[in-house]
């Protein structure tokens, strides 16, 4: 592995800079309010997780992750109106393969209780959607009900790439890592995940192009599953996608930012057939 890779946080000019100053703040005080013992007492924290793996090639389903996002640092409020249960329930009955819930709170709108509200009333696979930093926040999101972890390459070195996925494999979660170019996929790829995200969204300055994940669908290896994540609105790219490779879908905007997002993925859902 090259010692040449960094991750692109650190000029402290930009939203993720921001975010990650943000989250080191809240993982200390997490830390303190509630001990990791705490955390392995919750009543999910010992609940065999669900595969992502299954879900995304499950051929009764669609391969879609689809995420309930409030808001973001881009997009401001996207959508404030609706309820985590009814919108992640109406996502798996429209045939979605798991949901991403962020929850960021201070930029994303998002907090833990709305896993902790999905979680039983969904059986598919749920991403808690987090800008993770730290081992905490990975036990944090078992104790929280979540199956999937994320990881972004850009504010983690591989050191701690290979590290935390480790420690989630270990206590049974799924990994999946996010990665924006081929530097960021070639220097954090390791054994222990189980999907790779080529998130078309660079999130040093929110500008979104599709061509990342056709530029990045062939490095991939075969043994992980393959996400394309971010920028996709239309049916017709998720056939395209498919084509070029890709088992899954990660949408959030284009359904939340719709009065009634469980309507608009039907609508969605409906094309691909």
């Amino acid at each position: 592995m090259s010692t040449g890779y960094t991750p692109i946080t650190g000029s402290g000019n930009t939203i993720l800079d921001k975010i990650v100053v943000q989250k080191h703040k809240e993982v200390l005080e997490a830390r303190q309010n509630t001990p990791i013992i705490r955390l392995e007492e919750s009543e999910y924290f010992h609940r065999e997780c669900y595969s992502i793996r299954q879900f995304i090639l499950d051929p009764e389903r669609t391969g879609i992750i689809a995420e309930f996002k409030r808001a973001s640092p881009s997009k401001g409020v996207i959508n404030s109106e609706v309820f985590v249960s009814d919108v992640t329930q109406d996502y798996a009955n429209a045939g979605a393969s798991a949901l991403s819930i962020l929850t960021d709170q201070k930029f994303f709108g998002g907090h833990m209780e709305d896993v902790l509200q999905a979680r039983p009333l969904n059986q598919i696979p749920i991403l808690r959607k987090e800008f993770i930093l730290d081992e905490y926040q990975i036990l944090e999101a078992k104790s929280i009900g979540a199956d999937i972890i994320l990881l972004i390459a850009a504010i983690l070195s591989p050191e701690q790439v290979a590290q935390f996925a480790k420690l989630a494999k270990s206590i049974g979660l799924n990994v999946l890592l996010e990665v924006h170019n081929a530097a960021e996929l070639e220097h954090t790829i390791c054994d222990d995940l189980d999907a790779i995200g080529v998130n078309n969204r660079n999130l040093a300055d929110f500008s979104v192009s599709l061509q990342h994940s056709y530029d990045l669908v062939n490095l991939i290896p075969d043994q992980f599953l393959k996400i394309s994540e971010s920028g996709i609105s239309n049916p017709a790219t998720i056939k395209d996608l498919k084509k070029a490779g890709f088992n899954g879908f990660l949408i959030g905007e284009n359904f939340m930012r719709e009065k009634d997002p469980g309507a608009a993925i039907q609508q969605f859902v409906a094309q691909l057939k």
